[in-house]
């Protein structure tokens, strides 16, 4: 984004460095809270934790990998990098860091035991990761202080029906993939047509962004998503192992 800084080189305010934060972690967990509850065997809150740092991390692996992509040392990435082609790679390697976080978080537990767990743990993961996005993104808003609160809220609200549900709903879709396996906790066909699926909804949240930039448009189409998403938890949850 954009956006020129103002920075205040007396010093950072307390209260906005404490605001800042607040805003930025405040939409990951109301998103966390409300799909958590689609759970009717809810799971340890510290492998819920866990996942969530997990996911956290995986943004830092995620935007290095980007760097390299777009450094030049894959010279095709940098004459693509405003076309669709761009979007899938990035998209690609932002849901595979997602499910890394996921996956060594929980793969070995013993928690770990019903289908609908493959679909949580994918959510916290990705709202961690979203979670850094989101403190990235208010970081970067002027620190003048006459439209300092407004700009947050500004930002935070957008992220929160934009891109930390995006992220939710289609880590949500690899986890309902990985799930059909979940008796052998294998990786299998199924989990790469899962990655595949969510890296297409990425990259179409991505372009409508890009081409549109109408909150109307990215609205009707995380709400399509997020129906069918919604029915895929309703499934997981009438299955046993």
């Amino acid at each position: 984004m954009d956006t020129q800084l103002n920075i205040d080189f007396s010093g950072p305010n307390p209260f906005t460095i404490v605001f800042s934060l607040f805003v930025g972690f405040l939409p990951g967990f109301v998103w966390l809270l409300f799909y958590l509850k689609e759970d009717m065997h809810p799971e340890p809150k510290r492998l819920i934790a866990l996942t969530f740092v997990m996911g956290m991390a995986s943004a830092a692996v995620a935007l290095v990998a980007e760097t390299v992509l777009n450094s030049g040392i894959f010279p095709i990435f940098g004459i693509v990098r405003l076309s669709v082609a761009s979007l899938i790679i990035i998209s690609l390697v932002e849901e595979l860091a997602k499910f890394g976080a996921a996956y060594y978080s929980v793969n070995k537990s013993p928690y770990f035991d019903e289908p609908v767990d493959a679909m949580i743990y994918m959510v916290a993961a990705a709202l961690g990761f979203a979670t850094i996005e989101n403190l990235g993104a208010i970081t970067g808003v002027s620190t003048a202080q006459g439209a300092f609160i407004s700009s947050i809220f500004h930002i935070a609200s957008l992220r929160f029906v934009g891109a930390t549900l995006l992220h939710a709903l289609a880590s949500a879709c690899v986890g309902y993939f990985w799930a059909l396996d979940i008796r052998d906790f294998k990786i299998t066909k199924y989990l790469y047509i899962g990655l595949a699926a969510a890296t297409v909804l990425h990259t179409i949240f991505n372009y409508l962004i890009i081409q549109y930039g109408d909150l109307m448009y990215l609205l009707i189409f995380l709400s399509i998503v997020g129906f069918f998403i919604l029915s895929d938890f309703e499934k997981l949850k009438r299955k046993a192992i």
